[in-house]
């Protein structure tokens, strides 16, 4: 389906008078007669009518002249839900620029990796996005620079090619064109904690952390969201720590840790990079990890349809697919926990981890390591595994293909090709395809009814349990079957329904 909100011009009209924060990210408003654009939600008096015009994208706003409002910042909208639950070249190429594709490789560098030429990749963006490739990763550059001018004290010079630009001078124009405000006048407007320190700036002995808030739409349920991530935690890789879920990150410049709270109305976001290049990555990846694009109200009315979900979605709303910052990493981890306990999945790949893994420093926490690399992982010897070996051959089969290439697990990924090359390996059942499909792939309809937790649910619910009855009533609950499952495991008492205390 496109993603034709903005075309709509009741409903935005609509959605604009009544400032309804449901629609941030999915459309912006541009104002003819004050060149402004903003988000739906903007606190200000709304716009006549006939002064509205739409466009899906901020992007396509700056490139009709128009420059963001100081008063909504439209820029720090969540992103579209349209690019996480599609597949096509679009939401491939969408994710890839949030990925910062086009900023390392270019245009022709993102054309390689989706397979498309520069020319058609550029058509359906103006087409459905209003924008091409480089004026959407513009636009996210001028986002990161707001972002780092905001939240630390860099000088503008190393704020200026942290965020992506070549030139200084391109940095000044596009900041002043994009905000109407000079980059120093941007700063100058945030309020001090004192007379020197602007808020966010890093704390001694933490060089190039940063604070900052990742919005997302109501509601949000942290329970199986951070309860999964922290009761599958792998040591030394991920821990829960003074009420956050904290994990290091592999990154295009270098490494980082993130650490993330939960918060009334954001998921309040500490990330501390070896190389502030990675910053826009860094924060797409933890947004994409937390769901946080996800448009829970849409994914909740229809799973209520069903008398039997309606009861669960009412007594929780808001819940999301705890999903990963590094497919190939949980690909890894989906085999070692096929037909074993959670804890002993975390004993196997915190083995891998200590003999294999990266090393990193941790001054704030108890992280020790990057995740091993599939290239690292293809050179081990294959007896030092301690599994079955059937299993060992699902392990070595699989990290010799992504260490080769010969099989992506990437944002641009496409779905459907991608699960019949999984298929297609040795060990690799139902159960393993669907659920790296639901967290690493981000399928939003990924269904897992050969899955224990799923099925004593159904028993207890008086679903289906047999794995094709259920697939059967489960018709109903497309395209959001992913999240029909997290409402499933949510009427266990398994810790990955709870958060830490």
């Amino acid at each position: 389906m496109q993603n034709g909100m903005h075309t709509d011009r009741e409903r935005c009209v609509r959605a604009v008078q009544s400032k309804d924060a449901r629609f941030d990210g999915w459309f912006f408003t541009a104002v003819l007669t004050t060149r402004i654009y903003c988000r739906p939600s903007c606190p200000a008096v709304p716009p006549k009518p006939e002064n509205m015009v739409f466009h899906p994208s901020a992007a396509a706003c700056q490139q009709g002249g128009f420059r963001a409002c100081k008063r909504c910042r439209p820029d720090t909208s969540p992103g579209s839900p349209e690019w996480n639950r599609r597949a096509d070249l679009v939401a491939r190429a969408m994710r890839l620029i949030a990925d910062g594709v086009v900023d390392r490789d270019g245009v022709p560098g993102l054309a390689a990796r989706l397979g498309y030429s520069t020319r058609q990749i550029e058509r359906q963006l103006l087409a459905e996005v209003g924008a091409g490739p480089l004026a959407l990763a513009r636009a996210q550059r001028a986002q990161t620079a707001r972002l780092l001018i905001e939240t630390t004290a860099l000088p503008m010079a190393e704020i200026a090619f942290a965020a992506g630009f070549s030139s200084i001078r391109t940095f000044n124009d596009t900041v002043r064109e994009v905000f109407a405000l000079s980059p120093s006048a941007l700063r100058s407007r945030v309020p001090r904690r004192s007379a020197a320190t602007p808020p966010g700036t890093p704390a001694p002995g933490t060089p190039g952390a940063l604070s900052l808030r990742l919005p997302f739409r109501a509601p949000l349920n942290p329970d199986n969201l951070f309860g999964h991530l922290a009761a599958t935690a792998v040591p030394g890789v991920e821990e829960w720590c003074d009420g956050a879920y904290r994990r290091t990150l592999r990154l295009p410049y270098g490494h980082g840790i993130a650490a993330l709270t939960p918060a009334t109305d954001h998921i309040a976001c500490r990330l501390t990079l070896s190389d502030l290049r990675d910053l826009p990555v860094a924060i797409s990846r933890c947004r994409r990890m937390l769901d946080l694009d996800a448009d829970p109200v849409a994914i909740d009315d229809q799973l209520r349809t069903d008398p039997v979900l309606a009861p669960l979605v009412d007594k929780a709303p808001g819940r999301r697919v705890p999903r990963t910052v590094d497919e190939a990493e949980f690909a890894v981890r989906a085999v070692l926990g096929q037909q074993v306990s959670t804890a002993a999945a975390r004993t196997h790949a915190a083995r891998l981890v200590a003999a294999h893994g990266e090393p990193v420093d941790d001054p704030e926490g108890g992280l020790t390591h990057l995740f091993p690399a599939p290239e690292a992982l293809a050179a081990l010897d294959p007896a030092s595994l301690a599994m079955p070996r059937t299993r060992r051959t699902t392990f070595t089969t699989l990290v010799g293909q992504l260490a080769h290439g010969e099989i992506h697990l990437g944002v641009e990924s496409d779905w459907r090709e991608t699960r019949a090359r999984l298929l297609a390996l040795p060990g690799f059942g139902p159960w393993t395809v669907d659920a790296i499909a639901m967290r690493a792939l981000g399928d939003p309809d990924a269904f897992l009814p050969t899955d224990l937790g799923v099925r004593r649910a159904a028993e207890e619910l008086g679903l289906p349990s047999t794995p094709a009855a259920l697939t059967a009533r489960a018709a109903a609950w497309r395209p959001w079957r992913a999240y029909a499952v997290q409402y499933l495991w949510a009427t266990g008492d398994h810790p990955i329904n709870f958060l830490p205390v």
